[in-house]
């Protein structure tokens, strides 16, 4: 039918009365599907309308689409103030000093967990109560570990300047407004190691411009705050400042899970996932299972928390915690710091585990309350039985028993991280395997260990060694986790402890960590062996080189090795000469778990988005190498394509690294059709 005047009038008044509450959804899923997205589902009244065939005039068509733009606006709008409203009602809590208007959930999460227990009719575990309370529909949702795919409803999203970039532009490409929920870009992948961290940094402003004021006007726009370079790395700005105990989050990097060490539920994925959650689209996962971690005995002397996961990796593999989430318990998790937890869950990642977890206690609490959120552990502490720790008798599919009293240092490698050798075999084991024996560099920090309490550990080794007239025999390079952890070993003269050592910090950056590491001392090919607290060590991951065997193991260790100079020691036993000639044994390391000053803030290194960024201009040049805005797929025709070839098959451990490597490759993760060349190139 055609329709005059009347029945425009009439059909725009539908359009804003029955589709409002729809519509957006509807623009939603065309972005998603132009992106190669899942689209949500849309409701049946949507679909009626949609199906609707009417003729109209261009002129018609055009005042109908401003209709639409204005409806989505509408709807977008009153979607974040409903959010902002639940939160209310459930805390006068701020979910962060960054989000004032955003209120914890904890409320909101026991009501939603009353629903599934009384469904389910069990105890629940710990990772189960964190993950089920964010239902989108808890009554209705189908709930079998392994088997169900749940819709889910995060608290905030994360993402690294390198995979925001296509995120970001993927947002912009779903024509919405503003972020659902509070999001945050960080940048901290594309700062190369060189030289050291002032210089480092004002060389990666200069070369990244583009990118970073595209990264920083996106922001603005869409309502996403924006962590500026040199600020830190993601994961430890999330954990001192957003993670929480019960948060669910996604962030678009493999190792999120660090939050887990504040008993919060953070969750590494790809872009596409993260475009989803900030569209307000229910993010889906399939259930998991769970790994439950028996900690017993306590930690002490040179074993560390990293040695935790370093056995767990040895005894999972790089799969074994693959579609499940490791949540620790037991009596030994007291005698772990909430950094130390953070270690842990972080290197989680390795061994293919959707997220880890710790049960929230007073070591999460001293630490909200140092990092200024003592708000936050007040309200956590309410929730503490009901929410934050498992139910007794809670199931497991698997449970691994570990005692931190016998529990011996350990360092994994080459070229894998579940290859553990406790420190006591690894000399004898380096000798029998033909490993290159003398370590060529040390580096600690990265977002894995580079809390205050490793950084103040591995100084009281390089003290106690200075004493003795010795320093690192080799370059020992130091990784700051944030611009507050920099200032603060400044001031407390930490920093000044490495540099006497012979160290170079670098700046609050990835770094050598992920292949940002302009390497000078070894020629490509040539074999050679370096020692890190890092997280990961697959082939070339550090340096691009083949040939270098990383080891990971704890900064302490890092920092004895690099006194020796060789994989042919251990502190725990073995005697070192000092420059008088005498025989010594180091000490073992110690050091404060949180600053006895207080944390210093250092620079100020956050732009918060303006609340209304809607003449915030964000320009790509179209001759751009590092950016490119995305086209639209070509309308579905409804058939799903067939007869394709099979490009490649892999067998083995395959990871992102072998997928598309990071280093030099990630400034153009922007840029769809340049990263694309380097897909499987490895």
């Amino acid at each position: 039918m055609s329709l005059g005047s009347a029945e425009l009038h009439l059909l725009r008044l539908l359009l804003v009365l029955l589709i409002l509450p729809t519509l957006a959804v509807y623009l939603r899923s065309i972005a998603a599907l132009r992106n190669g997205c899942r689209p949500p589902q849309i409701s049946p009244h949507l679909r009626i309308t949609c199906r609707l065939r009417i003729k109209v005039s261009p002129t018609q068509q055009a005042y109908l689409a401003l209709d639409a733009r204005k409806v989505a606006r509408y709807a977008v709008d009153a979607q974040q103030r409903q959010f902002h409203a639940s939160c209310a009602a459930a805390s006068k809590v701020a979910l962060s000093k960054f989000d004032q208007n955003v209120y914890l959930p904890y409320e909101k999460l026991q009501k939603n967990l009353e629903v599934v227990k009384k469904r389910l009719g069990r105890p629940l575990t710990l990772s189960e109560k964190v993950l089920y309370s964010h239902l989108d529909d808890p009554a209705n949702q189908d709930i079998q570990r392994g088997v169900s795919y749940l819709r889910l409803r995060p608290d905030r999203v994360a993402m690294q300047d390198a995979t925001a970039q296509m995120a970001m532009l993927q947002f912009i490409s779903s024509g919405l407004p503003k972020v659902a929920v509070p999001s945050t870009i960080h940048c901290d992948h594309l700062i190369e190691a060189q030289i050291g961290g002032e210089k480092d940094l004002a060389r990666a402003k200069d070369i990244n411009a583009e990118v970073y004021k595209f990264l920083s006007t996106a922001g603005a726009k869409y309502g996403v705050g924006f962590w500026k370079p040199g600020s830190g790395i993601i994961h430890q700005i999330i954990l001192e400042n957003y993670a929480f105990p019960g948060l669910l989050m996604i962030g678009t990097d493999s190792h999120t899970p660090n939050g887990g060490g504040l008993g919060g539920l953070c969750i590494g994925v790809g872009g596409a996932d993260a475009v989803d959650v900030m569209a307000n689209i229910p993010w889906e996962l399939k259930c998991p299972n769970v790994i439950g971690v028996n900690l017993t005995g306590k930690i002490s002397g040179w074993t560390s928390p990293k040695d935790v996961i370093l056995k767990v990796a040895d005894i999972l593999t790089v799969k074994g915690g693959t579609g499940a989430i490791v949540e620790y318990m037991g009596k030994g998790v007291d005698s772990i710091s909430c950094t130390g937890m953070a270690t842990i869950c972080n290197m989680g990642a390795e061994i293919g585990a959707t997220t880890s977890v710790f049960p929230f206690n007073k070591r999460m609490a001293d630490y909200l309350a140092s990092t200024g959120r003592s708000a936050i552990a007040a309200e956590a502490g309410k929730y503490q039985t009901s929410v934050l720790t498992a139910d007794s008798g809670a199931k497991y599919d698997q449970v691994i028993e570990i005692n931190l009293d016998k529990l011996e240092p350990h360092i994994n490698g080459p070229f894998t991280p579940d290859l553990a050798h406790p420190i006591s075999k690894l000399g004898a084991n380096a000798k029998k395997n033909g490993y290159p024996m003398d370590i060529r560099v040390g580096l600690i920090g990265s977002c894995t260990n580079s809390s205050y309490e490793d950084m103040g550990r591995c100084a009281s080794i390089a003290k106690n060694a200075m004493k003795h007239g010795l320093k690192s025999k080799i370059p020992f390079n130091v990784t700051p986790g944030s611009e507050q952890i920099r200032a603060t070993i400044e001031r407390d003269g930490i920093a000044k402890t490495f540099k006497d050592f012979g160290g170079t910090v670098l700046a609050n950056a990835c770094g050598p960590c992920i292949g940002q590491w302009d390497r000078k001392d070894v020629k490509k090919g040539e074999k050679n062996t370096i020692v890190t607290s890092y997280n990961r060590n697959f082939t070339g991951r550090n340096d691009a080189n083949p040939a270098t065997h990383c080891f990971v193991t704890s900064p302490e260790l890092v920092t004895a090795l690099s006194i020796a100079g060789t994989l042919n020691f251990n502190p725990l036993t073995d005697e070192l000469t000092g420059s008088d000639g005498k025989k010594f044994k180091l000490d073992s390391p110690f050091g404060d778990e949180l600053p006895q000053k207080g944390f210093d803030p250092g620079m100020d290194t956050y732009e918060a988005p303006p609340s209304d960024g809607s003449r915030v201009k964000v320009d790509v040049d179209p001759k751009s190498q590092r950016l490119q805005l995305l086209e639209p797929f070509d309308v579905w025709n409804g058939k799903d394509l067939s007869e394709m070839t099979v490009l490649i098959k892999v067998k083995g451990k395959c990871t992102t690294d072998h997928i598309s490597a990071a280093g030099p490759w990630l400034k153009y993760r922007g840029h769809l059709d340049n990263i694309s060349n380097n897909m499987f190139i490895g």
